[in-house]
């Protein structure tokens, strides 16, 4: 369900010129994020300086 959640705010983010993305994720976060296929969608970086880069 979080993963709709997230999906839905990037698109909404995306078509209002902005962007989401997520940083420095647990491996068993990422893993989840990865099987889901949200990392496909919505930016994973590994640290938050790498994530406000534009």
């Amino acid at each position: 369900m979080a993963a709709v959640v997230l999906a839905a705010a990037h698109r909404d983010a995306d078509a209002a010129g902005g962007w989401i993305r997520m940083a420095a994720l647990t491996q068993p976060v990422r893993r989840v994020v990865e099987i889901v296929d949200l990392d496909t969608i919505i930016t994973c970086c590994p640290t938050l300086a790498q994530a406000l880069k534009p």
